[in-house]
């Protein structure tokens, strides 16, 4: 038995968890140096989605935000998590790409890589492993604990097994959705340990609302490290508090030392940030949720979930989605639920629903899942799921970075041709998020805007589907009905009236945005011939990537949309008539 430390999470996961991720670099600054003084084992202030945050909604440059942090503190570790050779993105890079993005990231101020991969693949993981130990920073081998058919103890524990031969400093059990028991934290940490004496890091979510019976039982199996967050930003979907943990555990062979009374002050700055941050908190994220226990979903997707459904006027459908997951995660033959996996499923789940035919669309990310370009699922595809996604192709079985080529000098060539380059950091926020990086580094993105927080106990209105814009308004006793337009359509309706209609009253010929989302790409041009099946655009929504191909054979008409536009659901992209020109197929 022996002290326990603490990482601090509420400069990352536990904002991640509770505020979609969108504490501002501004608001973290004026406590960072209280923290410091705590004793924490390490504080976690980057990676995860923080990077994708930044520049798609705070007009934030994240390597920035790592310098401002690391100048404040001169004491303690900086943590990040790093999703192996997605590093922080959704998807895999090239080795270089991985190689040149730990080595800023060190330089920059990183102390500790916690590194993980979504499919415990651990071919994902041994050349970001590789690079930390020769930067001669701490490497973290993460095992992201799940239960399914076929996760077990022994699984688990021979990961850690081959952590230590990798060469880590520390074994990290991430269990994302707060599904580990307290007897199950006792005998996976148990396990682990008798095939390895690296320390043992416990990170859990209070999803389920036994993670601090768990956290007290992985004390007693010989833990070295807990994960938690101060207490305003702590509990549901993010980490048990760091005061309850410490008051705990105070008096006991496994008292950590710190001192509370600082830990209150720090505690007091947070609830102004919660105060501020209001708007931002779900009810569905803070509360204690034993449905995981079937549905998996963790801590940092819940919220994100939420919000892509309110985005979708679809919040309605939750529980709806609530238990598609499940039957998706099956399918693709139990991944563990954690970025990028969790968006890929949980998006997947809400396509089925919202489209109301179970894999009619069908994400990029999918289809690569299915392909095996993430790598090794625990266990088999359904293969009537596999081919309605990839038909007859065969997934590959090699470790997927092998299968892409080096790519920075490529990319540097065309960040430099934008003009958006002005270090090497900007270019590996251009190789990770080629399709929004453009606009933030050229100076164009806007800050998004933090709502006041509700005051009344209402439940949140849903707004109406675009399609109703005929209201009836009464004046002095007087009906008259009203047909509105949506700021923005004014000039589409124009255009477009006169034009035949479905008796649905959509455009006939018009292809139509499934849902919310971002065009980042069109493939069409007005004048030119498409077949059935073809790609006419690229729609990003809840940060997949989905084709919107042609219905129908003939020529494109009109196009209503430009690349980097957003579209609501039901909005008409384009229109595919007749070749009244008489154009001929090329």
């Amino acid at each position: 038995m022996s002290r326990i430390r603490l990482v601090e999470t509420a400069l990352r996961d536990g904002h991640q968890s509770l505020l979609a991720t969108r504490m501002r670099t501004r608001d973290m600054l004026p406590v960072l140096e209280r923290l410091d003084l705590v004793g924490y084992y390490s504080l976690e202030v980057w990676g995860g989605a923080t990077f994708d945050s930044c520049i798609r909604f705070l007009n934030e440059d994240p390597w920035e935000r790592l310098r401002e942090i690391r100048k404040h503190i001169t004491h303690t570790p900086l943590q990040m998590l790093l999703r192996g050779q997605n590093l922080v993105g959704y998807r895999h890079y090239a080795d270089d790409i991985v190689e040149r993005f730990i080595c800023r990231a060190v330089e920059n101020g990183i102390d500790i890589f916690r590194v993980f991969d979504a499919l415990n693949d651990l071919r994902n993981m041994e050349l970001s492993i590789k690079i930390i130990k020769r930067e001669g920073v701490h490497a973290q081998g993460t095992i992201c604990y799940t239960v399914s058919p076929v996760h077990s103890v022994e699984r688990f524990a021979e990961m850690a097994k081959h952590f230590d031969e990798l060469g880590c400093d520390s074994i990290c059990i991430k269990d994302m959705a707060g599904l580990i028991s307290p007897h199950s934290a006792r005998d996976l940490i148990r396990a682990i340990k008798k095939v390895t004496c690296l320390p043992v890091d416990l990170h859990c979510h209070c999803t389920s609302g036994v993670a601090p019976m768990s956290y007290f039982a992985a004390c007693a199996a010989g833990v070295s490290v807990l994960d938690t967050a101060i207490s305003p930003f702590s509990g549901g979907s993010s980490q048990p508090p760091t005061e309850s943990i410490v008051a705990a555990l105070q008096d006991t062979a496994f008292d950590t030392g710190l001192n509370l009374e600082l830990l209150f002050e720090i505690k007091r700055y947070f609830e102004s940030l919660r105060d501020k941050y209001g708007s931002l908190l779900d009810p569905i994220a803070e509360r204690t949720d034993a449905g995981v226990f079937t549905h998996q979903i963790p801590g940092g997707m819940l919220s994100n979930l939420v919000s892509q459904l309110k985005q979708q006027n679809a919040l309605d459908k939750y529980d709806e989605v609530i238990r598609e997951l499940p039957r998706v995660r099956a399918e693709m033959g139990y991944p563990p639920l954690v970025t990028p996996t969790s968006q890929i499923v949980g998006t997947q789940a809400v396509f089925n629903v919202l489209s109301g035919e179970r894999y009619k669309m069908v994400s990029r990310e999918v289809k690569d899942y299915f392909k095996g370009l993430y790598g090794r699922p625990p266990a088999p595809f359904d293969n009537n799921i596999k081919k309605m996604v990839i038909g007859d192709e065969e997934p590959i079985t090699t470790r997927p970075a092998d299968s892409i080529p080096p790519q920075l000098a490529i990319l540097r060539a065309e960040a430099t041709e934008l003009g958006i380059m002005r270090s090497e950091e900007d270019l590996l926020t251009y190789a990770l998020y080629p399709d929004i990086a453009v606009r933030f580094l050229r100076g164009e993105s806007k800050e998004e805007e933090i709502k006041p927080a509700r005051v009344e106990s209402k439940p949140p209105v849903v707004e109406a589907p675009v399609s109703a814009r005929l209201f009836e308004v009464d004046v002095d006793g007087e009906v008259y009905r009203v047909k509105v337009t949506p700021a923005g359509e004014a000039e589409i309706a124009n255009r477009l009236e006169g034009a035949p209609k479905r008796p649905n009253g959509r455009i006939k010929g018009g292809v139509v945005s499934p849902m919310q989302g971002v065009i980042i790409k069109l493939k069409g041009h007005l004048g030119q011939w498409v077949h059935k099946g073809d790609l006419l655009a690229i729609l990003e929504a809840m940060k997949m990537q989905n084709n919107i191909v042609a219905q129908e054979a003939g020529v494109i008409s009109e196009i209503f949309v430009a690349e980097g536009e957003t579209v609501i659901a039901n909005d008409v992209l384009m229109v595919i008539g007749p070749d009244e020109r008489k154009a001929t197929p090329s």
